[in-house]
């Protein structure tokens, strides 16, 4: 099997749920996001599907670079050489000073979905099932939510089978300790809880609440500071209880440090950031060995998220998948994060991903494109 061509579609995604929830005054008209959605054909009559991330404008620069700088180094090439194909790309990135991993990873997507189609396999059983369900947290609808509003979506969230709940909050301490206390007090001492701050505090913010979150028995406080501040970030760690959850935005290669220096018990990772499934793989095999759980994080990009579904369900040391915003569940007749079960999501089990595009959507959300070749 031969790859011989990619497609690409532009989607347009109207964002205004995810902003109304934000409480962000929405402006007279509202920018759609834009995510690419790449089609890799091949000479057997075989697609594989994967898509980029799109919501900060960069969308149709992504489809471009896709097309000119990284498809070109798989075209003419068999797509189940994964492993093959992922070095010869990553060797490619070495040099690709302007880029992250994260078209890397995209495109790594389509060749294991072309990969388990072409063995008929779900690309979870063609990974190695540990298991075929996989429980799910649900993070805050908006970050600016009130004491209130955390009260009442936390006892939503716990009420619907969720087996966690994170919040996202970076005003400091005076805004978010009454919120982060809302949410214990709404679901008991046994419900799990996360704080992620999205890297917006200091050290001396992080410091203190980060000891509120001990107290209140936070199951752990994801990037309270700046990813890359790793000194800092073992400081930190040094003087809490509550554990860190670190790395989500720095690269391949830079994780290393956080799983191989005994100072973090948890690590961040997803096929985007990561360099795809091939790339997620290796840091949980990685992480295990050094005996460090790396939770996946989401995509917010549907057949992304699809495929991390696949590479949990072959891993021992990854917990809990994030559900986010149903805004970035476009696109698929049937999302596993839409029909969950006791809090669960299932491992598609149809070929490759597993999942179905609705290609109905598809044709009314696209706004630009370019056939294949």
């Amino acid at each position: 099997m031969k790859i011989t061509g990619l497609s690409t579609r532009l989607l347009a995604v109207d964002p205004t749920p995810r902003l109304r929830d934000r409480k962000v005054t929405l402006p007279a008209r509202v920018k759609p996001w834009v995510f690419p959605l790449f089609t890799v054909h091949t000479d057997e009559g075989l697609d594989g599907h994967t898509m980029a991330y799109g919501p900060h404008g960069d969308g149709i620069a992504l489809a471009e670079i896709m097309r000119n700088v990284y498809f070109p180094e798989v075209l003419g090439e068999d797509p189940q050489d994964v492993e093959r194909l992922w070095q010869k790309l990553r060797r490619k990135q070495r040099h690709l000073y302007n880029q992250t991993e994260t078209l890397l990873g995209a495109l790594d997507v389509a060749l294991w979905d072309l990969k388990a189609k072409a063995l008929n396999q779900p690309l979870g059983r063609l990974l190695g099932l540990y298991r075929e369900t996989l429980p799910c947290y649900q993070t805050a609808h908006s970050e600016a939510w009130n004491e209130g509003e955390v009260d009442a979506e936390a006892k939503r969230v716990q009420a619907a089978g969720f087996h966690g709940y994170k919040l996202q909050l970076r005003d400091g301490p005076e805004r978010d300790l009454p919120r982060l206390r809302a949410a214990r007090a709404a679901v008991g001492g046994d419900f799990p809880l996360m704080q992620d701050a999205n890297a917006g505090y200091d050290v001396a913010v992080a410091l203190t609440v980060g000891r509120a979150l001990d107290e209140l028995g936070y199951r752990w406080f994801e990037e309270p500071i700046r990813e890359r501040q790793v000194a800092a970030l073992r400081r930190l760690q040094a003087q809490l209880r509550t554990p860190l959850l670190v790395g989500e935005t720095v690269s391949f290669d830079e994780l290393h440090a956080f799983i191989a220096g005994g100072d973090f018990s948890l690590v961040r990772g997803d096929v985007l950031i990561k360099a795809g499934v091939t790339g997620l793989r290796k840091l949980l095999a990685a992480a295990e060995a050094f005996g460090v759980s790396l939770e996946i994080h989401t995509a917010n990009v549907p057949l992304l998220d699809v495929a991390q579904i696949h590479v949990a369900a072959a891993a021992a040391n990854t917990s809990l998948l994030e559900v986010h915003h149903p805004v970035f569940r476009f696109g698929l007749k049937d999302h596993p994060f839409d029909r969950l079960a006791a809090g669960c999501a299932a491992v598609p089990a149809g070929p490759g991903l597993g999942v179905q595009l609705d290609w109905d959507w598809v044709d009314r959300a696209t706004v630009a494109g370019s056939p294949a070749g």
